[in-house]
């Protein structure tokens, strides 16, 4: 268990000091200090690997074993030194991806004779974390260094699609591309990876909502880089999200597992074996992401959630009923049911969250089809009517689509390339409904058109 707390301005022997990790502020300086447990071997850094996010920069250390360590800012000019005990450097520092970073360079020596201290230079001040992770079924002993921007980026918010409709905003969908950076995901054949498929898929999803009038989709991760569960969640509340879709493609032990799944929340337990198997492992993605333990007790947010959860399940599981049944028009279902288990990612109490399996990538069959931008393309299709089908039902007060539905039907101006079956799939709708509304007994339609576009 990491701990925290303060220390006199006098520092006692690190080797002596019986904790995993302390950190302090000093007066001279802003210097953190973290301890592996007593008694650890000498270790080496093995690979030092580096990751830039939206607003700050993640550096890991992979070790050969588990070392006490050291930390110091200094200023004039800016710099973060970590020192490690007792140990040496066998990877490069040269060809780390530094640009858009503020690290300028990364220096490495030996000081006292047998202890390692790395050096960054930064061209500008930063916020730093640094803490250690203990090994994982995937991956060793860790130390992750944070480099947090001094300005703070700032959360996109709801715009309106349509400025001269005031109060008709849009309609949020925050989408959240599992996994990222230090943590890769499931693994497929061939060296594929759940967070570089379901960041393609994500992205695709985004642009094609982004086409719809009335929708407004934000990508709660945009690059590769993690992102803690909690965080995941906390953007989907800070953009006041209408729904929060998590895309995952996992792997199960079993290479023969097939089949796409949606799923929610569940409070009381998992609806099958490889529902609580899934949970699992993606609840365990913050100690393979990297993600230092702290914040509300759980078991007081837990009973915080629970008190406003029961209504907000109810709109996730018919959401995703209708995304499901999109799906399965493109996919194999590994169930024909939403499926809940007890995702932390889905713990929003506010916001209707969905978790959507594309498919399993440890199955070689569905591993090839996930790696295919024209299946990957057909996902986001698929959950994307899903969501503009409940919306178009349901659409929430104050929304375009709520306005649109309050004068009896939706209106589109032809453009350029459009087509009516592309209308159609865009508004979740058949071209038949289309034709009878607008009194058309032929496929023909011109720029500059308007049609009326029925209720799905």
């Amino acid at each position: 268990m990491l701990g925290r707390f303060a220390l006199p301005m006098r520092t006692p022997n690190l080797r002596k000091t019986p904790a995993t990790m302390l950190t302090f502020m000093c007066a001279a300086g802003l210097s953190v200090f973290g301890l592996a447990a007593p008694g650890v071997q000498a270790a080496d850094v093995k690979a030092v690997r580096l990751w830039r996010a939206p607003d700050h920069t993640r550096v890991v250390l992979d070790l050969s074993d588990a070392a006490e360590f050291s930390s110091l800012s200094l200023a004039n000019p800016d710099r973060f030194v970590v020192d490690l005990i007792d140990s040496r450097i066998d990877a490069s520092l040269r060809d780390l991806p530094l640009e858009g970073t503020p690290i300028k360079q990364v220096r490495s020596g030996i000081r006292k004779g047998s202890d390692l201290r790395l050096v960054f230079d930064l061209d500008s001040a930063v916020r730093t974390s640094l803490f250690s992770l203990t090994p994982s079924e995937s991956i060793g002993h860790r130390i992750v260094i944070d480099l947090f921007d001094e300005v703070t980026v700032a959360e996109p918010s709801p715009v309106l699609s349509v400025e001269s409709l005031e109060g008709r905003r849009d309609i949020v969908i925050a989408i959240d591309p599992g996994h990222g950076g230090e943590d890769p995901g499931a693994s497929g054949p061939g060296g594929l990876r759940e967070k570089t498929v379901v960041l393609q898929i994500a992205r695709r999803l985004e642009s094609q909502l982004a086409k719809v009038p009335g929708f407004q989709p934000v990508l709660v991760r945009t690059g590769d880089y993690y992102v803690s569960l909690k965080n995941r969640r906390d953007k989907a509340r800070a953009l006041e999200a209408d729904l929060f879709v998590s895309i995952h493609a996992d792997a199960f032990k079993e290479k023969s597992a097939h089949g796409a799944s949606v799923y929610i929340l569940s409070k009381r337990g998992a609806t099958s074996t490889t529902a609580q198997y899934l949970a699992d492992t993606e609840n365990a993605a913050d100690l393979v992401g990297g993600v230092e333990l702290g914040g509300m007790d759980p078991m007081l947010a837990g009973v915080l959630t629970d008190l406003s959860m029961s209504g907000t399940l109810d709109t996730s599981l018919s959401l995703g009923t209708l995304v499901l049944e999109q799906i399965g028009g493109v996919a194999r279902l590994h169930k024909k049911r939403v499926e809940q288990a007890g995702f932390a990612v889905l713990k929003s109490p506010d916001v209707p969250s969905l978790l959507i399996e594309t498919g399993f990538i440890s199955n070689p069959g569905e591993a090839e089809r996930l790696a295919t931008p024209a299946y990957q393309d057909k996902m986001a299709r698929a959950i994307r009517r899903g969501i503009q089908s409940w919306f178009a039902r349901q659409p929430p007060p104050g929304t375009l689509l709520a306005w649109q539905r309050e004068q009896g039907g939706r209106e589109v101006t032809i453009a350029s390339g459009d087509t009516l079956s592309e209308i159609a799939d865009r508004f979740g709708v058949s071209v038949a409904s289309i034709k009878s509304n607008n009194g058309l007994t032929r496929d023909v339609i011109y720029i500059g058109q308007t049609l009326v576009i029925p209720e799905g």
